[in-house]
Parts: structure tokens; sequence; C-alpha cells
């Protein structure tokens, strides 16, 4: 019998006001490990002890107002590597945790939006982009078992967004952005959801406004990478699109993949 590891990511769009519906769905869904992005807290508002009491620990680098990642842990150790991507000890924002679970190099991020396009939240994005890329580069020199996972803000193709030609100057669709994807699979990173579903219309986040959730005008930009290490381990995963639906639920829908659980 082949055991697994469940492992998800949810950018919860504040994790206080939307905690009702995160216990939920990880109740329900029961995740082994979960990527949060988004949490809109200032860490020493981050809710421990009621993701505690669901049976959880975790680590987390909150930020007051915007950004904020965390990684949940349910009955692995968590051992934290750095709470920021290497590369500019200027930059403040919380959009970068790396941890090791399991054996396993999880790194969770918030990719920069980058809109409006041109600009230099645009241009902050670039260069965040560049140093994910050069970090992702270490991990596969060193062939390590590791995941890039999170809130990319980047739709990779056509095929992940309704209605491309509506997003074309936009920054999760600017080429730039799309080549950087593009170039991550090329260097061995394997985007899990696309592997397992190559020809499927799949989303994972849905604009509050028009109606979009209910029209499934949505775009996928929440992405699991998997370094080579990992590629022959992926066994199945999906969207929980029905959070979504939820009262009160983030725009985005959680993300998870299942993995052989059998690093060495």
């Amino acid at each position: 019998m082949v055991t697994s590891m469940k492992i998800a990511t949810y950018n919860v769009n504040g994790i206080n006001s939307r905690l009702p519906v995160l216990l939920r769905w990880l109740k329900e869904a029961e995740p082994d490990i979960v990527c949060l992005q988004e949490l809109k807290s200032p860490q020493d508002r981050f809710p421990i002890s009621q993701i505690n009491e669901a049976g959880y620990h975790a680590v987390w680098q909150g930020q007051k107002q915007w950004n904020g990642v965390a990684i949940l842990s349910r009955g692995h150790e968590i051992t934290e590597v750095q709470t920021s991507l290497p590369g500019d000890s200027t930059d403040k924002q919380s959009r970068y945790l790396e941890v090791i679970i399991n054996q396993i190099v999880i790194c969770c991020l918030y990719l920069p939006n980058g809109n409006p396009f041109p600009g230099p939240k645009f241009e902050y994005k670039l260069d965040w982009i560049k140093r994910l890329k050069i970090r992702s580069e270490q991990f596969i020199d060193m062939d390590l078992p590791a995941i890039l996972i999170g809130d990319f803000n980047i739709i990779p193709t056509e095929q992940d967004v309704y209605k491309p030609e509506k997003w074309k100057d936009d920054a999760l669709f600017r080429p730039e952005v799309r080549k950087a994807f593009t170039d991550l699979i090329k260097n061995g990173w394997t985007d899990s959801i696309r592997t397992l579903f190559p020809d499927t219309e799949i989303y994972t986040f849905w604009d509050y406004m028009r109606k979009a959730y209910e029209r499934n005008a949505g775009l996928r930009l929440d992405h699991i990478l998997l370094s080579p290490y990992l590629k022959s381990t992926l066994i199945k995963g999906g969207v929980d699109k029905y959070v979504r639906g939820w009262d009160k639920s983030s725009d985005h829908a959680p993300v998870w993949i299942e993995i052989a659980n059998d690093v060495q």
C-alpha cells in the first residue's frame, strides 16, 4: 500500500475574516500540508490557537493590511529555513516562506500582482521573478525534493483564462511573466495541475464582480510546481472549486495534490 501526503495551497484573502471558511475546509479536506497566502494580518494576530485546535501547527510571516504567508502542517515537524526570498535585503514585503517538512523543501510564495502595467509595481514583479528563478535553480542543481507552491499571480497560457483577449495588457498575462513561468517548466519543474489535467478548463480564481464564479469566468493563478526529484511521486490533484461558492469565501479556491510519501 502506497502512503501519500496531501499538499495544498490557498489564498485566503484575509485569514481572520475568512477563518470560518478555512477551518471548515481544513476539516473536510484534511490536507497534510497547507500553504496560505494573503493573510492580511500582522504577525501577532495570526489565529494560531484556532489553527492548533484544528490539528495543525504553523509558521507564518504576517504583514499589516496586505500580503502575508503561512505554512500549516498536520503530523509533521516544520523546520523554518527563511522568511524572505533571497537576493534583495531591502524587500520587506511578506511574500515568501521556505521550510522543510518530511525532508521536502516547501516554498510558499505570494508573487507580486504587478499591476498597473507598465510601472514600478510591474518592475518589482519582474525582479521578484528573477530572484525566484535563481533560488529555484539552486534546488535543481542540488537535486533536492522541492515544491514551489502558492499564488503566482501568473496566467501561464490562454488555456488558463476566460476570454484571454481581455487580459493582454494585464500584469498577470504579460508575455514577460508567462515566459518566466514557461522557463521554470523548461528547467525541469512540473506544473502538477496542468500535468494531471492537460486538456481541461480549470481555474483557481474568480473575481467577486459580475458574477464571475457563477459564469465560471476564471483564471488559473495558483500553482504547485514539483522539482525533478518529486516528479514521479505525483499521484493526483485538483481544485476544490466548490469552496469558492461558500458564503464569505475567498476569491480563490484551494488547490491540492497528493504525492507518494517515499522521499528518501
